[in-house]
């Protein structure tokens, strides 16, 4: 009689590594969209990796930095093509967390290259097994997840009419970029926001560190009067001081979204209460993963999560949303919107699934995607 650890063992498929493929792309977006450390506009870029196996089972992945919060295109390119290949080619893709271990030691930094390594290894995983990677995480917890949509575009009449469309869409999240135009800016079109946005939609402010610390407590209780959920990263990362003190100070929660990368950094903001609030994002973090430790640590202080995202395709989207529907203490909605409401195209053959406002779990193998390969050649660098 075959003993269970026989049969599982017989269940997972021996396949290694065969080819690896490093694509940059740069996709056009609809509008420039500013934030309080610097503009996107034009185009953003991302790194596309493709990992090829003997069974035929192919996985992607995707690292989008953006050079003024986390890394270039081109330095995570490079990670890949070079520190990383040497690891990923012959290995076995099921081997993911002894492959990370790895990938730490070859190169420092580059976070989204790692995060785009393990998502590729992920996609073949759950496709060999004939699962979707939520429930590779540990299952799926939630179908659907309330999307968010940042109101950043200077033009903000512009802004209010994307808004009204989305608000007629469903989407009830909507968080203002602030701390790019001046105190009184943010003020006018955070108090005409609130006044157009209905009742049952949440209004949320994020200054990506555009703030002075001498007088960002005496600003932000101006903020304060427009009753957002949560004010995000007020101050530069690493005021953690000045942080500390703001959230102590107001009433509405301080969110935490450059001030935490990693698993460490989430540790020392819960147990020090720098923050009421944590952003987890896959690609501040170097993967699912990681990003699950972070936002682990910060539920077991009290710290709700809410799921990030740089300025991602479908792919790394729906990476986020595997990794939201697994974990629970990401509870505050995603920022998703990039594929359907930013770029002017996306890499996915389908649309990056929003339904009444809210992000779909894809329930097929692996990342349950497929990419559209005449795009990722039309968009190539």
């Amino acid at each position: 009689m075959m003993r269970a650890g026989e049969a599982a063992q017989r269940r997972i498929p021996d396949m290694r590594i065969t080819d690896m493929r490093v694509q940059v792309v740069r996709l056009p977006v609809r509008a420039v969209h500013s934030h309080g450390i610097g503009d996107m506009g034009g185009s953003t870029a991302s790194v596309i990796l493709r990992l090829d196996t003997d069974a035929g089972i192919t996985g992607w992945g995707e690292a989008a930095p953006w050079v003024v919060f986390t890394g270039s295109a081109e330095a995570n390119a490079a990670a890949l093509d070079v520190y990383l290949r040497p690891l990923l080619l012959g290995a076995d893709p099921f081997r993911i967390e002894a492959l990370l271990a790895r990938a730490e030691r070859a190169v420092v930094h580059c976070t989204e290259a790692k995060a785009a390594m393990e998502m590729a290894l992920f996609d073949i995983v759950g496709k060999a097994l004939g699962a979707p990677v939520c429930t590779l995480l540990g299952g799926c917890f939630r179908d659907e997840i309330p999307l968010s949509f940042s109101v950043a575009d200077p033009d903000f009449s512009s802004d209010l009419d994307l808004v009204a469309e989305l608000c007629r869409q469903g989407v009830r999240l909507f968080k203002v970029k602030t701390g790019f135009a001046g105190h009184p800016a943010d003020l006018h079109r955070l108090t005409t926001l609130r006044a157009q946005l209905p009742d049952d939609a949440e209004l949320r402010v994020d200054y990506n560190q555009g703030m002075e610390a001498h007088d960002a407590i005496r600003r932000l209780r101006d903020v304060e009067t427009v009753r957002p959920t949560f004010i995000e990263q007020p101050v530069p990362r690493h005021q953690l001081a000045a942080l500390a003190a703001i959230t102590a100070a107001l009433d509405t929660p301080i969110m935490a979204d450059e001030s935490v990368f990693s698993p460490a950094e989430a540790l020392h903001v819960a147990a020090n209460r720098i923050a009421d609030l944590i952003s987890v994002k896959i690609m501040k973090s170097g993967g699912m993963l990681r990003a699950r430790e972070v936002a682990a640590i910060a539920g077991a202080a009290g710290l709700a999560c809410y799921g990030g995202s740089m300025f991602e395709t479908g792919i790394a989207s729906t990476a986020g949303a595997h990794l939201i529907a697994a974990t629970p203490n990401i509870s505050l909605g995603c920022e998703f919107y990039q594929p359907s409401y930013y770029l002017t195209d996306d890499l996915l053959a389908a649309p990056f699934p929003v339904r009444d406002g809210k992000v779909q779990v894809p329930t097929g193998p692996g990342l349950g995607i497929e990419v559209d390969e005449d795009k990722l050649a039309r968009y190539a660098v």
